[in-house]
């Protein structure tokens, strides 16, 4: 399917890049290593928008991807949710532990952020299931 495969991955990844240079921790460890951590951190919030594209532009996801993203969806919700009730249950602190400046808050932006973009999947997957149907058919302006 490489025609519907028109996602231009450097819109994800040099944004991601420059974002890592920008925040990233202020931990002890090697320069190199706490700016190729954020740099995963950003770049894993937005990884699944190529397939999500993909699947957009032949508007008919085959069950088994479907499921795959579905998981991946409520893998990202469970997530998520951890990180803000680690942070509440230690009333911050779990925040300096990731070091300080913007880096902590960022790591809990990329979390929701994630979440956020398979959310609106994982509505039409669940709309589908309890439709009956066993192929998801996307609407146009899905992603």
């Amino acid at each position: 399917m490489e025609d519907k495969d028109n996602f231009v991955i450097y819109y994800v990844v040099v944004p991601c890049a420059v974002l890592a240079l920008c925040i990233h921790p202020t931990t002890s460890h090697n320069l190199l290593n706490r700016i190729s951590w954020a740099f995963c951190v950003y770049l894993e919030a937005v990884s699944v928008l190529p397939q999500l594209r993909v699947m957009q532009n032949t508007k008919i996801v085959e069950p088994f991807t479907a499921h795959y993203v579905f998981a991946l969806g409520v893998a990202r919700f469970l997530s998520c949710a951890h990180w803000v009730l680690q942070v509440l249950d230690s009333r911050g602190r779990l925040l300096v532990a990731l070091g300080y400046g913007l880096w902590p808050s960022m790591v809990l932006i990329s979390e929701i952020v994630q979440t956020f973009i398979l959310a609106d999947f994982c509505y039409y997957y669940i709309k589908s299931v309890f439709g009956g149907q066993l192929v998801l058919r996307l609407p146009s302006g899905v992603v």
